[in-house]
């Protein structure tokens, strides 16, 4: 959490369990004012509950949710300062856009002159100004999804909690929306707790993500970090593209460096998690985009091998480089039009990396 920010959300020890089933296992985060923080992994991972029990859909077995440091641990969703935005939208069919989103100001007896306001302030942020006499049917999807945040965002919540809401749209109105959420969360200046399993799409918007598997947090930190340290080998191949090289640590010293022994290619420096002992089994991970043709230069490890495919991805050209003794392939992604020109399946080629792109992570097992 970034130093010195007052502290929007905090999760203490939360648990959830259904039976002998564990959905979310004692987590414990601080999120900050004004933050857009992600909670992403695989299908029941727990994230999804983890969000339900925020928003007082369901009930942690134990532990503690504060926010702006009181409790709420126990108030129903209703008296939480917190909405939420699900995948599917739920807009009133009959309702048009202006009511839509002045749904919940009337609940909560706001005069006539202050709802047209604010509701007019919400449809600008959006997007959506002139549009208010609309029904949802005569929308786009990506329009229905600007109304439910704006229907939303309206109320003035101290969090707002999205759920996969961009899960329905095709992958160009995604991205697009993707731009608009992370200049609405701006420009609102409120905290986005936002649920996916799309780590692109986590990593495009967000401060801070926490990585999850099995309900337990795996890694939390910037997504840069996340991407290029990753501290256990789940992360490692959840987000993004990896090569996983087997290897042993060699030496290590305590300023975090490490000699590694990489199977069939040798030793070379590498950086890693904190802490590996020599002798430790260690998987060495290297991003498909450090790989390069090259030869041998300080700062270098190459390795020999061939070109055993090659695929146009139009930004880039992604080539499987089959290394000697029987090792399996590595991915390397070079910039279409540069040093792919000429490559062709078969061809025999010396590719490296940079001792500074190459991360060590205990072995699962």
């Amino acid at each position: 959490m970034p130093e010195r920010a007052a502290v929007a959300l905090g999760l203490h020890g939360l648990r959830r369990t259904y039976g002998e089933t564990v959905a979310v296992d004692r987590l414990d985060a601080e999120i900050a004012d004004g933050e857009f923080f992600s909670l992403i992994g695989p299908s029941g991972c727990g994230k999804t509950t983890t969000l339900r029990m925020i928003a007082g859909l369901v009930a942690p077995t134990e532990g503690r949710i504060e926010v702006h440091g009181r409790d709420v641990t126990d108030l129903r969703p209703h008296k939480r300062p917190v909405n939420t935005v699900f995948q599917q939208y739920a807009l009133f069919p009959h309702m048009s856009v202006f009511d839509n989103v002045a749904f919940g100001l009337r609940e909560r007896r706001v005069s006539r002159r202050e709802t047209a306001e604010r509701v007019g302030e919400m449809l600008e942020l959006v997007d959506l100004t002139g549009r208010g006499g609309a029904r949802p049917s005569e929308l786009s999807g990506g329009q229905q999804q600007r109304v439910a945040l704006a229907r939303s965002l309206v109320l003035r919540p101290e969090l707002l909690l999205l759920d996969e809401p961009l899960g329905a749209l095709d992958l160009k109105l995604r991205k697009q929306l993707q731009l608009e959420l992370k200049r609405i969360q701006h420009e609102v200046g409120i905290t986005f707790i936002y649920v996916t399993h799309d780590q692109e799409e986590a990593f495009a918007m967000s401060d801070r993500v926490a990585i999850m598997q099995r309900g337990l947090v795996e890694q939390l930190g910037t997504p840069r970090d996340v991407y290029q340290r990753p501290a256990t080998e789940f992360v490692a191949d959840f987000v993004g593209a990896s090569n996983r090289l087997a290897g042993t640590v060699a030496a290590a010293s305590p300023q975090g460096g490490y000699e590694v022994e990489l199977e069939g290619i040798g030793r070379a420096p590498s950086r890693g998690v904190p802490g590996i002992e020599p002798g430790t089994p260690v998987l060495a991970i290297v991003r498909p985009e450090a790989i390069e043709p090259a030869t041998a230069q300080a700062g270098w490890t190459t390795m020999r091998g061939r070109v055993s495919d090659v695929s146009y991805l139009g930004p880039h050209v992604t080539c499987q480089v089959t290394g000697p003794n029987g090792l399996a392939p590595v991915t390397m992604n070079v910039r279409a039009g540069t040093v792919d020109r000429g490559l062709a399946q078969g061809d025999e080629i010396e590719v490296g990396w940079h001792h500074d792109s190459l991360w060590l992570v205990p072995t699962a097992g």
